[in-house]
């Protein structure tokens, strides 16, 4: 019994090492039984570039299964990337031109919301794209958004 305990915990804590950090959230659907079905927003900074918040809004499964962390989130999420700072590149690291930026379960087994930075080189742009990584209908839902580097703001690239 401890042992599936301690798993239980270190599952948990793996699932917050996303970084989120939770803006608000609203019901949509009531539950009589677990907590409702909502949609959440979170914000995620990029880790590599800063100065860069992501915003991250997705539906939330609620119920019993949702209460107990067994349901299946919709695969649907939107994101909206912002500066909110100064642009810097911590440490003069240079980073690769397409990388995941972060990755949250949304499922027990099977399912991940994911977020991708692109670089747009001609127009000094950070691309951002998240997705479902399991396939809906032959093809997942996604949404894209852009931050544009102040002139003269040099990415450094791998």
């Amino acid at each position: 019994m401890k042992k599936i305990a301690f798993v239980l915990t270190v599952l948990l804590a793996a699932c917050g090492m996303a970084g989120s950090e939770p803006i608000g959230e609203v019901d949509t659907v009531f539950k009589l039984i677990g907590p409702d079905h909502k949609i959440v927003v979170e914000a995620y900074d990029d880790p590599k570039v800063g100065g860069v918040t992501c915003y991250v809004s997705r539906a939330k499964t609620g119920g019993i299964k949702g209460a107990l962390g067994l349901a299946e989130d919709k695969s649907e999420a939107s994101i909206a990337c912002r500066q909110t700072g100064p642009i810097s590149f911590p440490g003069g690291k240079p980073i690769e031109k397409q990388e995941e930026m972060f990755n949250e379960r949304i499922s027990l087994v099977f399912k991940k919301l994911r977020v991708v930075r692109m670089i747009d080189i001609k127009r000094n742009t950070l691309v951002y794209l998240t997705y479902s990584d399991r396939v809906i209908e032959g093809s997942p839902q996604n949404s894209v958004t852009a931050v544009a580097l102040p002139a003269g703001t040099v990415i450094p690239l791998k």
